[in-house]
């Protein structure tokens, strides 16, 4: 049978460029190329994309964009042609793509943008499209409509950055606010991944510098009361028909599990599968399902919640890029379910098929 050509989307304008040079490495090293060829499309920094021809050591290391590795590329927007269009000396050549495989987190490449595009030229995307990929990027729009399922949400506050001069940051409704729900409490970009811009306020004194940190990252910022427990985590798989990993636990010394934590465990552990009930298992993962559907997602999606010592259950967010490294949450929670690393990405492809 012809194999497939798989374009790999990596890099990208996004503060989580390093984490998605990580996790695309993850993914062409595990994809099966008995059933598929690679197509590494790189997006440097600053937004110029390249047809990627060298190692994956080189991606490892941001080394990979070099002039003996790439070949400047645009995306075919005409709908049906399904092209990469290579911009060479001597001309344009064109590359067919079946499949598109987005691997860049957070804005300008999870959040939809990347997506619209892909489905404007009619070309199948590995996992979610625009609107769950753009909702769930959003913490503030995510929560609202999980919250209409009945599930129990964070209460939390919206600052818009108009609200904010050069001199001036909206403290009063913040301060207002964190004194309603008490401290501590977390201030947030609104949307963003990695934890970049997070910080968990202890008390009043660092509320200011919390929020100039989150504008510095979006537009709009989010105050999020704390959630007494842990942070537990359910990988989905599918379509219609879903298959869901075992629940994992993040176990922390300290803190919260923020981008040093997230890539490196210093101090924290995570668990596969959770130490918890079976039956609570059951419930977290039937809520997964639940959020998953409820932002329209498809393909692969990782659903984060809170779980709190009297037995809540508590939505935190979805991440429709999750990392993708061998030792990433994702593949482990799907491996601790018998499922391995290369088997999901063959699942994501097909599902990509599905009408």
């Amino acid at each position: 049978m012809k194999k497939l050509n798989v374009a790999v989307f990596f890099g990208g304008c996004s503060p989580e460029y390093s984490v998605s040079l990580s996790s695309a490495s993850g993914v062409i090293l595990n994809l099966d190329r008995e059933k598929y060829d690679v197509l590494p499309i790189g997006i440097t920094q600053e937004g110029t994309w390249y047809y990627y021809t060298g190692s994956v050591d080189r991606m490892l290391d941001d080394t990979w964009h070099n002039q003996n590795d790439c070949v400047p590329a645009v995306l075919s927007p005409n709908r049906g042609e399904n092209s990469l269009l290579l911009l060479e000396q001597q001309g344009i050549r064109r590359l067919h793509i079946d499949v598109a495989f987005p691997v860049l987190h957070g804005q300008n490449g999870e959040d939809g943008t990347l997506q619209g595009l892909l489905e404007l030229a009619g070309i199948p995307v590995a996992g979610c499209g625009t609107l769950a990929s753009a909702l769930s990027m959003d913490k503030d729009r995510a929560h609202k409509l999980v919250g209409l399922e009945g599930i129990l949400i964070p209460h939390s506050l919206v600052l818009e950055g108009s609200m904010a001069s050069e001199n001036k940051l909206p403290l009063d409704r913040a301060s207002a606010f964190a004194e309603e729900i008490g401290y501590p409490l977390y201030v947030k970009p609104v949307k963003a991944g990695s934890s970049y811009g997070v910080t968990k306020v202890t008390e009043a004194s660092q509320l200011s510098a919390a929020i100039a940190l989150a504008f510095k990252y979006d537009t709009q910022v989010i105050l999020e009361e704390n959630i007494d427990g842990f942070e537990v985590g359910c990988a989905v798989l599918g379509n219609q028909e879903l298959i869901v990993g075992e629940v994992d636990e993040i176990e922390l010394s300290s803190g919260f599990f923020d981008f040093t934590e997230k890539y490196t465990l210093k101090t924290s552990a995570i668990h596969v599968p959770a130490r918890i009930a079976p039956e609570k298992a059951a419930e977290i993962k039937e809520t997964a399902k639940r959020i998953y559907r409820a932002l329209g997602c498809r393909g692969f999606a990782r659903v984060d919640m809170f779980l709190t010592p009297d037995g809540k259950v508590v939505f935190n967010e979805a991440n429709t890029i999750p990392g993708f490294t061998s030792h990433s949450r994702y593949p482990g929670m799907m491996k601790a379910a018998g499922h391995s690393f290369g088997e999901v990405l063959t699942r994501i492809i097909e599902l990509a098929f599905e009408k």
